[in-house]
């Protein structure tokens, strides 16, 4: 062996030793310490940068290079007492190795104190509704109700106005999907007069079981509430205890592009609406229908209106691949802010997800219908599955395999972290213009899967995309990417391409660098006005007001290592 080679070796030796011995474990104290520190409820507080190492693993940082210098001493006395020349190099540059990790700390703490110095930029800035404010409309009488645009097993949703605010032509059409004559180009629309006289939808929620008091109500329905707004209830209606389904009083979110919004939540009498007799005569009161089984009173709950579903858009249109990488991220990035607080879906399907259309064309999602969501104060977003009366969600055919796999028993707990990405996966498919693959008709089951039965994406499908949907259809959720990791990687791949040029998962300098410079462009832009494609300058804000070191890192290990079994793929065939 040649010196040269020897001393190579003893560098490598040095790095990976101290690598996975004490930065691993280093890593992931200082990870957990940043989380509890930057996701504490739904307010976000301005992050000062600090070392990358807590305290306790300072001493470390600050003693390496004496470490380095005690172990090259060492090794010139062995020169004198004895040993081969090969294992003296060897030694030499091990203490060389130890010394290098010392500027990798100093590279990391840099990074980390950039990606906070960022997000709390972009922390600050908050999130436009898209309605205009309105003080009144706490009464079912204040609106101007429309026909009937959506119904489904625990409600029906109808058109709406403010009855403070008359829409200009009260005799309008109700909202309809109209398709054009040539089939390449068929997209949904709304008649512009339909949207302009109701800007607003009212879900009418259907009362079996919980009284007709409002108390009663709002108790059995209080998971409804999780994505209202502050100033969605009366004040007196908000001192009313809200018991959610699990005991707990339920967490409210704080407003997102792809998260839908209550603006007003009230209970009234329920009203003989168009199309009740017809489509759901059992949910209405003996009042109306002598054969019915409702109670006289029941939620209301005021949204905006958007044109359609997400599964609607997609039976007319079918997005092109930016289109649909766009509306893959932004399922994660609401799936991400709802995990953030303390809050899983539980009931994630594309009838559950809204679309509407930006400035230049392009579908925003919002995830809408929080029947089944879990909203523990507790934010672990784990379930105690004691009992088989204990609800696993709704839609058992989107469950998660931890989740549709769980047996109740003493001391068994439900981990929901991970499932609503799991969930994003499976609808990509239909996104990308095929059959959801945990529907019937291809047969697939979350139970009992292998992950080498999932089909191929199309072709057309970015790389990227493609192994982002593989992650997150992983069955094991400890090795399923979280929606921030799966979220960044697609960020990465969208507008990060040139920072991932010769990038290596522990080197995050140049990643950093171009972090502070899409920064200063999304300001710069948000300065100009809303010019350009506001989806994904909403995007871009998510991503930056969110980001973490390790996180990033992770979604970068992910991307080289896909990109590494491409290659070899292509030098195999």
């Amino acid at each position: 062996m040649s010196v040269k080679h020897a001393i190579s070796r003893g560098l490598e030796l040095g790095r990976s030793v101290f690598q996975l011995g004490l930065l691993k474990s280093a890593g992931r104290v200082a990870a957990k310490l940043r989380a509890d520190r930057l996701r504490v409820g739904p307010s976000v507080r301005t992050v000062q940068p600090q070392a990358f190492l807590p305290s306790r693993y300072r001493y470390y940082r600050t003693s390496l290079k004496g470490l380095a210098a005690q172990l090259q001493s060492a090794s010139f006395r062995r020169r004198f007492i004895g040993g081969s020349p090969r294992n003296r190099a060897v030694f030499l540059a091990f203490g060389l190795g130890v010394g290098l990790i010392e500027q990798q700390l100093e590279d990391d703490r840099k990074s980390a104190a950039t990606c906070q110095e960022i997000q709390a930029v972009f922390s600050k800035r908050k999130f436009q509704t898209p309605l205009k404010p309105f003080t009144s409309g706490y009464k079912l009488e204040d609106y101007i109700i429309g026909n009937q645009i959506g119904k489904g097993s625990n409600a029906a949703v109808y058109e709406a106005a403010a009855q403070f605010a008359p829409p200009k032509d009260a005799d309008s059409p109700a909202v309809q999907m109209r398709e054009d004559e040539e089939e390449s180009q068929r997209t949904p629309s709304l008649t512009c007069c339909s949207l302009r006289n109701f800007p607003m939808a009212i879900k009418m929620m259907w009362n079996f079981g919980a009284g007709s008091s409002s108390e009663a109500i709002l108790k059995s329905m209080s998971q409804e509430l999780v994505p209202a707004g502050p100033l969605a209830l009366k004040k007196e209606t908000e001192q009313v205890t809200l018991d959610g389904h699990f005991g707990v009083v339920p967490r409210r979110v704080s407003a997102h592009p792809n998260v839908i919004r209550v603006y007003r939540a009230f209970t009234a009498d329920v009203p003989l609406l168009p199309g009740a007799q017809e489509e759901y005569p059992d949910v209405l009161p003996a009042r109306l229908n002598p054969e019915g089984l409702g109670n006289n009173r029941t939620l209301f709950l005021v949204m905006k209106n958007y044109p359609c579903t997400l599964r609607q858009y997609l039976e007319v249109s079918a997005p092109n691949r930016k289109q649909g990488s766009l509306m893959v991220l932004q399922l994660l990035e609401g799936v991400d802010h709802l995990c953030r607080q303390g809050v899983a879906h539980r009931d994630l399907k594309s009838d559950n997800v809204l679309l509407e259309f930006d400035s230049d064309g392009c579908p925003r999602l919002v995830i809408t219908d929080f029947g089944c969501c879990l909203a523990q104060s507790d934010s672990s977003l784990q379930l105690p599955f004691n009992s088989v009366w204990v609800s696993r969600g709704g839609n058992a055919s989107l469950m998660a395999p931890e989740v549709a796999t769980a047996v109740p028993g003493s001391g068994v707990v439900i981990d929901y972290s991970k499932a609503d990405a799991w969930a994003v996966g499976a609808i990509s498919y239909e996104i990308f213009g095929q059959q959801n693959p945990f529907y019937r008709k291809v047969g697939l089951e979350s139970r009992n899967y292998q992950e080498k039965q999932l089909p191929r994406l199309p072709s057309s499908v970015p790389a990227d995309v493609q192994l982002v949907v593989r992650l997150l259809l992983r069955r094991n959720p400890s090795k399923r990417p979280s929606a921030r990791v799966a979220a960044n990687m697609l960020h990465l791949s969208l507008w990060g391409r040139r920072a991932l040029a010769n990038q290596d998962s522990a080197g995050m300098k140049k990643l950093a660098d171009w972090l502070l410079c899409q920064s200063a462009l999304v300001l710069l832009k948000g300065c100009s006005g809303p010019r350009g494609n506001r989806v994904e300058a909403e995007l871009q804000r998510s991503f930056l007001a969110n980001l973490d070191l390790e996180d990033l890192r992770t979604a970068v290990g992910f991307l080289l290592y896909g990109r590494e079994q491409r290659q070899a793929c292509v030098l195999s065939v």
